[in-house]
């Protein structure tokens, strides 16, 4: 059937032989019309008063095209991949044609099962808002899909158990920023689907970012409480954080929390496993009577300078074998599998954890 459609970028209509010839299906583009009113939602919440009358143009535009556009990203068919490794080749080959993309490797690599793994969540959220910030556009429409689809399983499981709702915040804010730039830019990059297809999903980040405003933790009545902890158990629990907002977090809870939260060694610690000395030099802040103020500066230095990333568990690629995969611990302990089929004689010493900017940076060509 060929390619029938007023916009170029439509997906077109949908149509139905029959023995007069080909008709078009309404009850189809009526399905359309009725999911489309679902996206509706009350923007000023979010964006300045600027942003909103930008938006809201954008939104007429959209709604228009919204009687026979579907968006891509509410289909009932998810293209999840279960796969543990894959191979990353950047050229071709006698063996291989074509190269792997950053959008392959997202689709192939199973991500949904991650984001259940405690270990593996807070690296599978950093590895999104990298995209997010710069990557987003470079995905192909399946990949840019299963973006989607993921996002939503790790909001879903943050709104049920409460856990790094920090994390995500941070993440659907520079999502939103991303989108709203390319929203408002319309014609100045090449975006994969229809403009719609982009507004409803800005339209979705927003609705997920009223959602997280509006948690409210669950208070524990019964059992064990921090405070009931002795004081040393306490100051031990805030010297294995490495992230200075968590202490900050922590201290907020009790004032004892909060007296041992503003330690000056603790913050020293902090400043130490983060930066250099010769940062230091450069941003050294110091108090009325002379001291040092390590607090402040970790907030300063964390503005000019990247901090080390923790992760309980991350993605590995092998050199030997040029393949990115999961590693089970399970498997590696109780069956000697190195979590691919790894061909060298020592398969552990050609292992190397990937951050989530390795990982980005390995389909950079």
């Amino acid at each position: 059937m060929p390619f029938l459609g007023q916009d170029w970028r439509s997906p077109g209509w949908s149509w139905i032989k029959t023995e007069d010839g080909w008709k078009r299906c309404d009850s189809c583009s009526q399905e359309l019309r009725n999911e489309s009113n679902q996206y509706t939602l009350n923007h000023s919440i979010i964006l300045n008063n600027g942003e909103e009358e930008i938006f809201n143009s954008e939104c007429e535009y959209a709604a228009k095209k919204r009687k026979k556009e579907h968006f891509g990203n509410n289909t009932a068919a998810h293209s999840f991949y279960r796969e543990k490794w894959i191979y990353v080749h950047k050229e071709s080959t006698k063996e291989r044609h074509g190269y792997c993309t950053l959008g392959e490797a997202f689709n192939r690599l199973d991500f949904s099962s991650a984001i259940q793994d405690i270990r593996r969540f807070t690296y599978v959220v950093k590895l999104l808002q990298l995209i997010a910030k710069s990557q987003l556009t470079s995905l192909s429409g399946v990949a840019q899909k299963n973006y989607f689809n993921i996002l939503d399983k790790i909001v879903q499981k943050v709104l049920d158990d409460h856990q790094n709702p920090r994390l995500i915040k941070d993440l659907l804010q520079d999502l939103s920023s991303t989108l709203c730039t390319l929203v408002r830019g319309v014609g100045k990059s090449v975006l994969v689907g229809n403009i719609n297809i982009w507004v409803c999903r800005l339209e979705t980040v927003l609705n997920w970012q009223q959602q997280l405003q509006n948690l409210q933790m669950a208070k524990v009545n019964s059992g064990l409480t921090l405070s009931d902890l002795p004081l040393h158990m306490l100051n031990n629990i805030l010297y294995r954080f490495s992230d200075g907002w968590d202490i900050v977090t922590l201290g907020q809870v009790t004032p004892t929390l909060y007296m041992l939260s503003e330690d000056r060694r603790l913050w020293k610690k902090l400043c130490q496993y983060h930066f250099a000395e010769k940062q230091f030099c450069r941003h050294l802040i110091l108090s009325e009577k002379g001291h040092i103020e390590w607090k402040l500066m970790y907030f300063t230095l964390q503005k000019y300078y990247p901090t080390k990333e923790q992760y309980g568990d991350t993605l590995h690629f092998c050199r030997h074998c040029s393949i990115l995969f999961w590693k089970d611990y399970q498997l590696a302990w109780l069956l000697k599998d190195s979590g691919h089929p790894c061909t060298a004689a020592d398969p552990d010493s050609c292992f190397t954890p990937v951050s989530p900017q390795h990982f980005i940076d390995l389909f950079k060509f």
